[in-house]
């Protein structure tokens, strides 16, 4: 039963957080979504801090679980893809929390926390071998420093372009992620833009 109860309030953290952020979520919100009293969500979890901590490190583990399922079969390039997809499909569904900024209390807590920053080095070297294998086959731009694409599809999984187009009405879940996927990896340029940009310049 506690077990549960504390899964429950880690899905409603993730929701909370992904709604409102980590600033404007109070204890007093959680404790009224899940229907318990403040008293008790303080004995599952001390302080917002620490709740907040733990709903960022339950997301970054079913990242770490979704990168180990896709197995080996997958070429680097749609091994990114994939996870890519699952971001933003995790997005969607109201279950990702928005990164901290990197002046605040949170950002503070998850980088004294150990088992955060265990899930995302190991999240970080799955993505970082994928992305250097893409980068060798020129499936992804080689002269980019590898940190900065990671950052790039960190940066998609809270992703704003997402709500704005799922407020709108006008696609589908699998319409919006699979344009949000093509803008990341396939750019905004146009046909003869990238073709141009792929012959070389006589000398």
């Amino acid at each position: 039963m506690l077990q549960s109860r504390e899964d429950a309030i880690l899905v409603s953290a993730n929701r909370l957080l992904a709604e409102r952020g980590f600033d404007t979520m109070t204890m007093d919100d959680v404790a009224a979504d899940v229907g318990i009293a403040k008293a008790s969500l303080y004995k599952h979890f001390p302080s917002k801090e620490q709740l907040a901590a733990e709903a960022m490190i339950r997301v970054l583990g079913r990242a770490v679980a979704a990168a180990d399922a896709l197995g080996n079969d997958l070429s680097a390039l749609d091994g990114l893809k994939a996870m890519t997809r699952w971001a933003l499909r995790v997005q969607l569904a109201g279950e990702m929390p928005s990164l901290p900024a990197q002046n605040s209390v949170l950002r503070s807590a998850l980088m004294a926390h150990r088992g955060y920053i265990d899930h995302l080095v190991q999240l970080s070297e799955r993505l970082g071998e994928w992305i250097t294998a893409a980068q060798s086959r020129a499936e992804l731009n080689p002269a980019l420093p590898p940190e900065v694409v990671l950052y790039t599809l960190f940066a998609r999984a809270c992703d704003p372009v997402l709500p704005l187009l799922k407020a709108a009405g006008n696609f589908d879940d699998a319409a919006i992620v699979e344009m949000l996927v093509s803008t990341c990896f396939d750019g905004l340029a146009g046909e003869s833009v990238q073709q141009a940009a792929a012959v070389p310049s006589p000398t």
